[in-house]
């Protein structure tokens, strides 16, 4: 019987690129008024993913990169410094900017049916978790009240496709594998890394995009509202597997 189901949270209940791009830009414009000569000596796209100076943070600092919020906050750091801030005060302007940041971040516009969705699930008695690769909180999202628990990357030390992450929502819980369905946009992360520890897997596929070898997920969406049904169908399933 299932009992539980975990979803990933950015591109799955929302687009993430927008917001990210909109946060960076209310980041910038922070850093602008605050701190001048960080913006004068770097670029924007000095803090994002694939920059330089990215890549040298973490050839550094290697077992930071499963944290978007440790990447951040060092890149601030250490560009504030180099923009001839003291130690101190290039850890509180971080800080701050970040903090700028992380308010941004958390503007999100749920996908249709997001909401509707997770309502249905919570009416029929379902334990409802949250499991990111990214450093939103759920609670800051306008979902508080649909999710019982979250693990995200940074409060488990490493990101998903790592089992650990789906290993801390069983010991949570409480549940065997087979009580519990993850529901998630990356076929690698989300779907293959569930199925190998056991969970049944929805694949959220929004934009159409092509089935990678060799994940295998229990079912595919295309529109959220589509889960409560994929959910029967894998209930059925569930209900013919042999449990100890």
């Amino acid at each position: 019987m299932l009992k539980c189901i975990t979803f990933d949270l950015d591109d799955t209940l929302w687009e993430v690129d927008p917001v990210i791009r909109q946060a960076n830009l209310t980041l910038w414009q922070w850093l602008e008024q605050n701190a001048g000569t960080f913006t004068r000596l770097h670029e924007p796209a000095d803090l994002v993913e694939g920059s330089r100076m990215r890549a040298q943070l973490l050839a550094e600092y290697p077992e930071i990169a499963h944290s978007m919020t440790l990447v951040r906050l060092r890149l601030l750091e250490r560009g504030l410094r180099n923009s001839g801030f003291s130690e101190q005060e290039a850890e509180a302007l971080a800080a701050q900017a970040f903090e700028v940041f992380m308010q941004a971040r958390h503007q999100v516009e749920l996908f249709e049916h997001a909401r509707s969705m997770l309502e249905a699930l919570r009416a029929q008695g379902l334990v409802i978790g949250a499991l990111s690769n990214g450093n939103a909180d759920v609670s800051l999202t306008g979902l508080a009240d649909l999710f019982d628990f979250q693990f995200n990357a940074d409060s488990v030390g490493t990101a998903k496709p790592h089992p650990l992450m789906f290993e801390r929502a069983l010991e949570h819980t409480g549940l065997r594998p087979e009580q519990v369905v993850h529901i998630g946009d990356h076929p690698i992360n989300d779907v293959q890394a569930a199925r190998e520890v056991g969970c049944w897997t929805v694949w959220v596929n929004l934009p159409g995009q092509t089935w990678p070898e060799p994940a295998r997920a229990d079912e595919t969406v295309t529109c959220l509202s589509q889960i409560p049904q994929a959910l029967e169908c894998i209930s059925d399933r569930a209900a013919k597997r042999a449990t100890l």
